[in-house]
């Protein structure tokens, strides 16, 4: 025991290195993506996020948005506990036989305009989980999709790029002024 214990204190920690992109380029995207949100809806953008049976791999890269590195709350995007103070729906996993309902209960009690995000390959079409007893299939089996967002899992700057991409097409369809 005391051998690990001075191993522990000499041995330097294992660590992953830091993401690749670069602060300013985070905060551009952050900056657009707000300024998208502020066009389309007169505010800030409110996403809640809904696990409808995933291996939590794609939770994890979304919650990233609000650890210190990326901390996109300070652009004003931020994730909100219900679904009736929420623009978008940011679904991950494979729709459970058992999160069917629930999912379009979230989904009414969303008010408009709303969207719904299929993150990750398992909310596009299942994913490794296709076929199995107890999935009904990718988001589109049971709500009606805006965009996916492909991964497994996606990067928060993929995800931040793909909210960005449906902001921009919904303000161009909708004829609101484009910068």
């Amino acid at each position: 025991m005391r051998k690990h214990l001075f191993e522990g204190l000499t041995r330097t920690p294992l660590t992953e290195p830091p993401p690749e992109a670069s602060q300013t380029a985070i905060g551009e995207l952050a900056r657009a993506l707000d300024g998208a949100a502020r066009k389309r809806l007169g505010r800030s953008l409110s996403i809640r996020a809904v696990d409808a049976g995933s291996c939590n791999g794609c939770e994890l890269e979304m919650h990233a948005l609000n650890n210190a590195f990326y901390d996109v709350e300070r652009f004003g995007i931020r994730f909100v506990a219900s679904p009736r103070h929420a623009d978008m729906l940011l679904v991950t996993g494979p729709v459970t036989k058992n999160m069917r309902e629930a999912l379009k209960r979230t989904y009414e009690a969303t008010p408009n305009p709303k969207w719904v995000v299929a993150l990750g390959d398992c909310g596009r079409d299942g994913g490794c989980f296709a076929g199995s007893y107890a999935v009904v299939g990718g988001v589109s089996e049971v709500l009606p999709v805006d965009l996916h967002i492909p991964g497994c899992p996606p990067s928060p700057i993929e995800i931040l790029k793909g909210l960005l991409a449906l902001l921009e097409r919904v303000n161009a369809k909708t004829g609101a002024p484009q910068n």
